[in-house]
């Protein structure tokens, strides 16, 4: 038996680490100096909204084409390739601040073809981990993730507002250089080309070459959300997983209000904010554990209960600061059923269809996401900051309450199936994959 060497030691997850890291450290930094760019250039909210809605319509319009285009392509040049574009629309959007000729057409545009970059680049970074982590450490690769984005989120906007106050453009003058070590990075990974059972060309008995029938992207994908519709359980915690998106994402307005009520200012809001962060951080470094406490299942049903509770505690009249401590605790148990997912993921999906079932899941994920905002400021303008935070903590614990309905969703533990060509055998090392 072939001993396997630690994560730390794999080199090639560690550079695909590194160069997804940097490249995240700098979209922190533009996430705040952009619309504070367009604020300064136009003095319209409104127009900062609609380059963020831009870049978020495109996410969603590209998201299952790209996961399919993914599954089709030579994984390993589409994310080169999408990085070295993304590299290209940043430098590009540097230089026309630096000249002082950008305008605000050239933030929509290139808003759009920055999403369009990242649809490609994310999933095949997540089908690579499959394809260079063994099944038997996945959990610390996506533990590793986690602490990734978590800390990316943490730093990152101070960061970009440090380096905006030193100049308009440093920010994406920055964001430039750390899309092109990314490039470099992923180019020194060599991530799998494509799934370990699909080649460029089969041999026929007769020595012909036959190459794979290419089927209609409706199809490929229709194929996709069918295969997760049959899986029972995680149908069920994707449905579940839905509405955590939709309420979980509404809190932020009512919780601005609320500190603004208690008289806090912008100071204590974005250091109450803070919290997301440092619970985010804390939580992935000890993901890798906690998610191997419960079952997916039952460790979903716990994250719902906990984040209701805690939203409402929030509402608690002890000051403007006091809801920071809710909020750690939020972050602090979502990270692990993050890593429980990917890993459940990686491990049930066939691989030749990790790209386009990453792109289902997106989907389904922001589908409901951009109505999140609206329901939290309609139920802030309602019943003020507290009472909106206490009726979406109460639709989340209620929602818990209805999910443990399902026997399904109990029991779902993300174990594959012991028969059926769909999924990789536990315990089959992804990493032996032909380049």
């Amino acid at each position: 038996m072939t001993d396997i060497a630690p994560l730390r030691r794999n080199v090639r997850f560690q550079l695909l680490w590194i160069g997804s890291a940097v490249s995240r450290l700098g979209s922190e930094f533009t996430r705040l100096a952009m619309p504070l760019l367009v604020l300064a250039l136009t003095g319209s909210p409104g127009l900062a909204g609609i380059v963020a809605g831009a870049r978020t319509v495109t996410s969603l319009l590209i998201q299952i084409p790209a996961g399919v285009w993914v599954d089709r392509w030579d994984r390993r040049r589409t994310l080169i390739t999408a990085q070295g574009l993304q590299t290209v629309v940043s430098a590009l959007l540097a230089a026309l601040i630096l000249t002082g000729h950008v305008q605000i057409w050239h933030f929509v545009t290139l808003a759009v073809l920055d999403a369009l970059c990242t649809a490609f680049i994310e999933p095949v970074h997540e089908t690579a981990i499959r394809g260079i982590v063994p099944a038997s450490q996945l959990h610390s690769a996506y533990a590793q993730e986690e602490s990734r984005t978590h800390a990316a989120g943490l730093i990152g906007p101070p960061l970009g507002g440090l380096l905006y106050s030193l100049g308009r453009a440093v920010p994406f003058v920055v964001d430039t250089i750390t899309f092109l070590a990314a490039t470099l990075f992923y180019t020194l990974a060599k991530v799998p080309r494509r799934p370990a059972n699909q080649s460029r060309a089969s041999a026929q008995e007769d020595g012909e070459e036959q190459h794979p029938i290419r089927r209609s992207m409706r199809r490929e994908a229709a194929e996709a959300i069918t295969w997760l519709c049959r899986r029972r359980g995680l149908r069920e915690v994707t449905a579940a997983l839905m509405v955590l998106n939709l309420l979980g994402g509404a809190f932020q307005i009512p919780l601005i209000v609320l500190v603004g009520e208690r008289g806090g200012d912008a100071v204590t809001t974005g250091t109450v904010l803070a919290g997301l962060g440092i619970g985010g951080l804390a939580g992935a470094l000890l993901s890798g554990r906690i998610s191997q406490l419960l079952p997916p299942g039952r460790l979903l049903l716990v994250v719902l209960t906990v984040f209701g509770a805690a939203l409402a505690a929030t509402a608690l009249p002890w000051g403007a600061w006091w809801p920071m401590a809710p909020l750690v605790l939020i972050t602090l148990s979502t990270p692990s059923l993050n890593v429980v997912l990917n890993v459940v993921i990686a491990r049930m999906v066939p691989e030749e269809m990790l790209g386009r079932m990453g792109a289902v899941l997106s989907m389904g994920g922001m589908a409901l996401k951009p109505f999140g905002p609206v329901l939290g400021g309609a139920l802030a303008a309602a019943w003020s900051g507290a009472g909106a935070l206490v009726v979406l903590g109460g639709l989340l614990v209620a929602t818990a309450a209805v999910a443990a309905l399902s026997r399904e969703l109990r029991r779902f533990t993300g174990d594959v199936p012991p028969a059926g060509g769909d999924a990789v055998e536990p315990g089959a090392n992804p990493g032996l994959v032909p380049e």
